[in-house]
């Protein structure tokens, strides 16, 4: 370790109170989760802040190596309802009030880090640090260059990119798997809607969750309703359809397709969705939050991967990834830019039912 790296790692394993900056997803805040427990891991004592997205906040509330968690839609990043500017200013307040020693930012690679950085900055967080591409001047105290500069050429996975950022601060775990917690609380609630809806708990789940916040990153619906329909005439699993209320329609046609399938209507919070997950052999489902959460209580995935942007793969658990190779690749886009959307579409579904048979013939021990 070089002089420089080794004095940072020591200012930054010295500080004890720190604030962790993830604005975007579920996904994302999930794919995070080993770099933030490597902090505390490193630095028990101190106290772990999150600043994070609504999204991010459903996860980060059940995560025990954080201690705090503050919610905020940043307008830097995608969101329905971005903060007002009396909102960025009544933020700018807390988080100096807060009187942190420092804060890590994370990003993906496409992302800016300086917009968050900037508010930081001027709340007055003394050390300040995160990948960026363009010289932050001032904004960041410790400026990590962006090696992730060429999706098409090749990135890291976005766990391994968090990883490499904390490890810069002295933060090293030879844990790296995604984590979240299933309580016997969120496990009691969701076998309650699942039982009403109609599932057996004496039974194999097999769950199918056809969501994703893109569209480009969603299986045509019309080629999940024939793989559902096979899946569902397997009689060793029960299969279980289970999404939000975005994909209502979704899943109204995927159970018209299989009449035997079973349809959990009521809600799940993130909780208990991670708790059907957790009970399932497999979860079948886009490149989405649900993927991950699949990794991080230890479900084999069956990955409808659309091929955007590569570096989100379901991490550190048994899974199959599939996907169309195209010339596209690496699009970046939410909407199909050439409109065939053929990296998913042009996935057969006899394919998908035979990656979740595949899975499903070595089914680890579930809890009950």
């Amino acid at each position: 370790m070089s002089a420089s790296r080794a004095t940072r790692s020591a200012d930054w394993n010295a500080m004890s109170s720190l604030l962790a900056v993830r604005l975007d997803g579920m996904g994302d805040l999930l794919m995070t989760t080993p770099a933030l427990h490597a902090l505390k891991e490193t630095a028990p004592a101190r106290r772990l802040t999150l600043l994070t997205s609504p999204a991010g906040g459903a996860v980060a509330q059940s995560l025990p190596f954080v201690d705090d968690v503050i919610e905020f839609r940043a307008p830097w990043v995608k969101s329905a309802q971005p903060a007002t500017p009396a909102e960025c200013g009544a933020m700018l307040a807390r988080l100096r009030g807060a009187r942190f020693d420092g804060a890590v930012v994370f990003t993906v690679c496409t992302q800016s880090a300086l917009p968050a950085a900037t508010m930081l900055m001027l709340a007055g967080i003394p050390r300040r640090v995160a990948y960026a591409r363009e010289n932050p001047y001032a904004l960041l105290t410790d400026w990590l260059r962006d090696p992730d500069v060429d999706v098409r050429a090749g990135v890291r996975h976005e766990v391994r990119r968090q990883l490499d950022l904390v490890c810069e601060l002295g933060a090293e775990s030879h844990d790296t798997r995604l984590r979240y917690p299933v309580t016997t609380q969120a496990r009691t609630a969701m076998l309650a809607k699942a039982t009403a809806a109609g599932a057996d708990p004496d039974r194999r789940w097999l769950v199918v969750h056809p969501g994703a916040t893109a569209a480009s990153r969603r299986y045509p619906v019309r080629l999940l309703s024939v793989a559902v329909a096979a899946l569902a005439r397997d009689d060793r699993w029960q299969l279980l359809l289970v999404g939000g209320d975005d994909e209502r329609d979704d899943l109204d046609a995927l159970g018209h397709a299989a009449p035997g399938a079973v349809r959990v209507r009521d809600p799940l919070t993130v909780a208990e969705l991670a708790a059907m997950i957790a009970r399932a052999d497999v979860l079948v489902c886009n490149n989405s939050g649900p993927a991950h959460l699949a990794a991080a209580v230890g479900t084999a995935v069956v990955d409808l991967y659309a091929l955007t942007n590569p570096q989100h793969t379901p991490w550190g658990v048994r899974h199959v990834t599939l996907s169309h190779p195209v010339p596209c690749h690496g699009c970046l886009r939410s909407a199909c830019p050439e409109l065939h959307h053929r990296c998913l579409a042009a996935i057969a579904p006899e394919t998908v039912v035979a990656a979740a048979q595949s899975l499903a013939a070595h089914p680890v021990a579930r809890a009950a």
